[in-house]
């Protein structure tokens, strides 16, 4: 009997301390799969909740704590950047198509990174002006977002206004079209600067030849 049960007492220790390799392996099989990326497992705080949110993060960002920035900070910076890239590549293409905006009639160039410097070189004050605004924005922008983060009160990118468009299709929409948005200011900027030519001007360009 005592044999029996030292034995038993021996097994079970040896099962303590067994590769839980099985285990591991099925876990990783029933993981739920990205969305956008089928072939990657969905980031652990991207679960869909989030306008948007097709669980693209292949860097790992969203599990980033520890620096002072998290998921709520990456989400203010992505809408921030998709209004302000809507923006831009309106005005890039309306400057172009109708001409510069009025006191600006110096900016005569297609290219807008060139009409940028034509408007520094004869009224650098408007630039100057441009910082301080943006300057002044920013400052109201990391408040909000720091007590917003803090109280758990503020949604980000909610700033009081535009409450007409704050259904959940219209919050897609809007993330939706600030990423392409990102992408064609992008384009615009490194085309301007490699070509000098105008959106409107180089995509004629493309086409013509």
């Amino acid at each position: 009997m005592m044999k029996i049960a030292a034995l038993s007492l021996l097994a079970g220790s040896a099962a303590a301390f067994a590769p839980t390799t099985n285990v591991v392996r099925s876990s990783a099989l029933n993981a739920e799969k990205s969305t956008s990326l089928p072939f990657m497992n969905r980031p652990p705080l991207l679960d869909g909740s989030m306008a948007g949110d097709v669980g693209f993060d292949p860097l790992g960002l969203s599990n980033i704590d520890d620096v002072g920035i998290d998921l709520y900070w990456l989400r203010e910076a992505e809408i921030k950047h998709c209004r302000l890239a809507m923006m831009a590549v309106t005005g890039m293409i309306w400057v172009e198509l109708f001409g510069p905006a009025p006191g600006c009639e110096a900016a005569t160039a297609k290219c807008q990174m060139d009409a940028f410097w034509q408007l520094w070189n004869s009224h650098p004050q408007y630039i100057g002006a441009l910082f301080i605004f943006v300057m002044m924005a920013e400052a109201v922008s990391g408040i909000a977002t720091t007590l917003g983060r803090e109280s758990g009160d503020r949604e980000p990118g909610y700033f009081g206004f535009g409450s007409q468009f704050s259904s959940d299709d219209m919050k897609a929409k809007e993330i939706a079209n600030g990423r392409l948005a990102m992408w064609a200011a992008a384009g615009l900027l490194v085309q301007g600067c490699s070509n000098h030519m105008g959106g409107i001007e180089a995509l004629g360009a493309a086409f013509g030849n």
